[in-house]
């Protein structure tokens, strides 16, 4: 069985007797990408810190690619540990050509390898003509091709990214995200993301891991902890979602929208229900007519392709109903909500 590129193990750190980390593991398996997702503060620069060699754990071991990197007894510098870098701005020197910042990263003998330094502007989609160029002289998304053509010229067994993309404006965020995302997963590079972002993080990543706390609140596929999250905190973070109460018997729950199947398989009883907004869908009714599933438009917000809409079902909290903004349901119109898919149980009391 092939070693993970990285495996996390009971990693712990504090910062003045304030505790950041407690007892994170993380397994991030060869050739993927894995978003380590968070409010400001929650740990996952550290984590990423500690993983780079930049910082020493209290307790845990961090190993790379089988190798045991960080423990009680054995600290191995940043510099060998075999990891790419990538940091916020790029960090690229100024008073270096693009060419020399990549060839910066090589070792000795190649570093006047001009066909090394073409291949690797290549890799990221630069033409061999920006070697002669400053930093300054390039956008924003290029100078993050530009450092992790640096990062990559290594060849590292892990890139670790660190907010890479949050300094861009939104459109280039997307185009160079969806850019860097085609050359990792091209080059079969195992990386380990950063972000506060979460729909980078369920875009380009094959696992997220969801910290709270210096915890991680929910790890799996981005379909895994967007569709069935477990918990509140990760369902709220990854996206807006709709809470209802409701009581769950032999696999259907029965709630203010009706009787619906669940996700899994729940105990009887109570139930905290949870739903993705695109998973309802209103429809004007021609009628007054009332009955489970029937409410109230309150309020209507465009958005470009879709529309977000908040309705009064007439018992409970208003909820809210994101669909296509061709011709939808007006403010104070009578609509029925239909439910697409099943509902997740996120807790239920005892």
């Amino acid at each position: 069985m092939t070693a993970n590129a990285l495996e996390v193990t009971g990693l712990t750190k504090s910062f003045g007797g304030n505790a950041v980390l407690h007892g994170v593991d993380l397994s991030v398996p060869k050739g993927t990408v894995t978003a380590v997702v968070g409010a400001s503060g929650c740990g996952k620069t550290t984590l990423l810190r500690l993983v780079a060699g930049f910082e020493t754990p209290d307790s845990g071991t961090i190993s790379i690619a089988g190798r045991e990197v960080a423990s009680a007894e054995r600290f191995i510098a940043a510099h060998r540990r075999d990891v790419g870098y990538v940091a916020q701005d790029g960090a690229l020197f100024p008073h270096l050509t693009v060419g020399q910042n990549i060839a910066y990263g090589l070792t000795r003998n190649a570093r006047t390898s001009r066909a090394r330094v073409a291949a690797l502007l290549d890799t990221v989609q630069l033409g061999e003509s920006m070697a002669q160029r400053r930093p300054h002289e390039l956008s924003g998304g290029q100078q993050q091709r530009v450092a992790l053509a640096r990062a990559l010229a290594r060849e590292p067994a892990l890139m670790l990214l660190d907010e890479p993309f949050s300094a861009l404006d939104t459109g280039l965020r997307a185009s160079t995200r969806a850019a860097v995302a085609q050359l990792l997963a091209a080059a079969q590079v195992t990386t380990l993301l950063v972000t506060h972002d979460q729909e980078e993080a369920l875009s380009i990543a094959d696992q997220v891991a969801v910290m709270r706390d210096g915890r991680f609140a929910g790890v799996g596929t981005p379909q895994q902890v967007y569709l069935n999250p477990g918990n509140k905190f990760t369902a709220e973070f990854l996206g807006d979602c709709v809470l209802l109460p409701g009581t769950v018997t032999g696999g259907v729950a029965d709630c203010v929208l009706g009787r619906l199947p669940v996700r899994d398989e729940a105990a009887d009883g109570p139930a905290t229900l949870m739903l993705r907004p695109e998973q309802l869908i209103a429809t004007t009714v021609t009628d007054d007519g009332h009955g489970t599933g029937v409410g109230t438009v309150l309020s209507s917000e465009f958005r470009g392709h879709d529309v977000l809409l908040v309705v009064d079902p007439g018992a409970g909290e208003p909820i809210t109903v994101r669909q296509h903004s061709l011709d939808p349901p007006a403010v104070d119109a009578k609509v029925r909500v239909d439910v697409v898919g099943p509902v997740v149980v996120l807790d239920q009391p005892s």
